[in-house]
């Protein structure tokens, strides 16, 4: 399985690749960046890497056994304990667990390293591999919701260090 790691400064030309050979696919089921995402990608990497050292985020990235990013795990909004998870896989890893698996790591670093006793997460209805993840990994729908004008489901888990 691929590793856990906090986004560093060297990680921004193989995020970037990753981003761009997969934006296709992560539109069919998550709300796309849109370009200046990508035009505007260094500058952000930068601020993301700000804004994590400041403390409220902490961004993560997955790497394989080649070296190779195959993912990113954020927790967004940090605050009194609590925080929203947002992840993505690539196409090619996608469907062999990796996704699960990296949710329980960050649920797990989540409580016992960022001291955090709660999490969030939304996925639209047309991301059902999203929803598994999330209830294989204790989380429970708690409403609907609208991401960019795709019906959802908000999710949440506590217990974050069992």
């Amino acid at each position: 399985m691929p590793n856990l790691e906090r986004l560093r400064a060297d990680h921004a030309v193989a995020l970037l690749a990753f981003e761009r050979a997969n934006r296709a696919y992560f539109a069919r089921s998550i709300p796309d960046r849109g370009d200046a995402y990508f035009e505007e990608f260094t500058a952000r990497h930068k601020a993301l890497l700000a804004e994590q050292d400041a403390g409220p985020c902490h961004f993560h990235v997955l790497v394989d056994e080649q070296g190779e990013l195959v993912g990113r795990v954020n927790l967004v909004v940090v605050a009194a304990g609590f925080a929203e998870l947002g992840y993505r896989v690539g196409e090619l890893t996608a469907g062999r667990g990796v996704a699960t698996a990296a949710v329980r790591d960050i649920c797990r670093l989540a409580g016992t390293t960022y001291g955090l006793v709660s999490l969030t997460a939304m996925a639209t209805l047309d991301n059902p591999a999203s929803h598994t993840v999330l209830e294989r990994n204790g989380f429970t729908a708690t409403g609907s919701v609208t991401i960019d004008g795709r019906p959802g489901v908000r999710y949440r888990r506590t217990g974050l260090s069992d």
